[in-house]
């Protein structure tokens, strides 16, 4: 006989409780866990807004770096408004922004702040600021530079430098060879071996390529300081060369796009092909031979659209106190003759300027040559020297270099001080 029993209704009031007690647990279990895991979610987005914050200021500062690049004197252009003495902008980068002030002082001091929103949020993190200090970059900070190759393959060739301003190390503010200091140095671009020919050079200076490039040197050559060359040592100087060379050279613009040509006359009982006085003049060409001459006595600019060509027993002459910046649009350019001559010691007072266009310039003249010349397109040819050391007195920045000849290289440390400006580089950078 079968017994029938019949479950205990305080057995299934104990089931049931038992089942909400672990539904309980689990369901308290699992919103613990998607609790910890949202937390845990917005811990990482929190951490990754608060490290892209700082990409972002630095998209900021990268931007006003780059304004300062190509607008040295101009800093209110392209949406750049003035505000409380800084120069300021804002732009937004999806869920981030950024805010950036360029200080209205020289050299400028740029602040960057950072916004970053939290994803799936209107929430933001706070806000971090950069601020970076600058200093000018000099257009003229190496005595040689160029984009491309360069070739000392002529006799007798040296760089060197001195400073213009430090009566140690100049004479009533010119080179003096009993003076000479080892700053001549030398730089291009260039990525490829040999991208630099010393030959058998004596360079009082450092030597740089870009990376990877390499320097060749002759059995006579030598690169380093003054105490190098004073003991007789050939080749580089440990330390002395670098491959880290990599800058920019930004394009030369026409000053104007009109002005009146210059008008020739006499002065001092001398007939000029041309004079000069303080303002802007513009020609389709300069081509002097003979016994032509032209005489700045101003502070002029000239703007030649075309070729400009010296031969002959022709030159420019430019009077104490006087300066002459030469823009040159034209393929060529040619200051053979007796060149350029500039009796002042400021190698400003006769800047040459070659535009994109402008892709050859020679300087053969039989007088010494002080300028800067900035051509960074222009393959830049210096031929013979004169019966002194006073060859070439200033800085070059082009697109290539080739000397020949003997020719003697001196550099003006002061201009890398005064010279023109290409923008700003970082000295320092902090968060605050």
């Amino acid at each position: 006989m079968k017994v029938r029993t019949t479950p205990s209704p305080a057995a299934g009031g104990h089931a049931l409780v038992l089942c909400l007690m672990v539904g309980s647990i689990t369901g308290f279990t699992l919103l613990s866990y998607l609790a910890m895991v949202n937390n845990q979610n917005r811990s990482i987005a929190r951490s990754q807004g608060w490290n892209y914050a700082i990409a972002v200021a630095e998209a900021g500062l990268e931007e006003a770096l780059t304004h300062l690049y190509h607008h040295a004197n101009d800093w209110d252009e392209d949406g750049w408004t003035l505000s409380n003495g800084a120069y300021v902008k804002r732009r937004a980068l999806g869920g981030a922004e950024y805010w950036v002030g360029i200080s209205n002082i020289n050299p400028p001091v740029i602040y960057a702040q950072g916004y970053v929103r939290i994803p799936d949020s209107t929430n933001s993190i706070p806000p971090r600021t950069v601020r970076v200090t600058t200093m000018r970059n000099g257009m003229f900070r190496k005595g040689m530079v160029a984009k491309g190759y360069i070739d000392m393959s002529g006799n007798n060739i040296r760089t060197d430098s001195f400073d213009s301003t430090d009566p140690a190390y100049s004479t009533n503010g010119r080179y003096d060879p009993a003076k000479a200091r080892d700053n001549g140095d030398v730089a291009t671009n260039l990525t490829v071996t040999n991208s630099l020919n010393v030959g058998n050079a004596d360079l009082y200076g450092h030597v740089s390529t870009g990376p990877g490039g390499t320097v060749s040197i002759g059995p006579n050559g030598a690169v380093g300081s003054k105490a190098w060359h004073d003991a007789g040592n050939q080749g580089i100087q440990p330390g002395w060369f670098t491959d880290d060379m990599n800058v920019s050279f930004p394009d030369v613009k026409p000053p104007f796009t009109a002005a009146p040509a210059p008008l020739g006359g006499r002065l001092c009982g001398t007939n000029y092909t041309y004079v000069l006085l303080n303002g802007n003049y513009m020609l389709s060409s300069l081509n002097i031979s003979g016994h032509s001459k032209v005489v700045v006595t101003g502070k002029a600019k000239l703007y030649v659209t075309g070729n400009v060509s010296l031969s002959g027993q022709s030159y420019i002459y430019i009077a104490p106190n006087a300066s002459l910046e030469l823009y040159v649009g034209g393929s060529s350019a040619s200051l053979a003759g007796n060149g350029v001559l500039n009796p002042n010691a400021n190698a400003l007072s006769f800047a040459y300027y070659g535009l994109p266009s402008n892709t050859s310039l020679s300087l053969s003249g039989n007088a010494a040559f002080t300028g800067v010349v900035y051509a960074p397109s222009a393959a830049f040819t210096l031929g013979g020297g004169g019966s002194t050391t006073y060859d070439f007195v200033g800085a070059s920045v082009t697109g290539s270099v080739r000397l020949n000849g003997h020719f003697n290289f001196h550099y003006d440390e002061n201009l890398g001080r005064v010279g023109p400006s290409i923008g700003f580089v970082i000295t320092s950078w902090n968060e605050i």
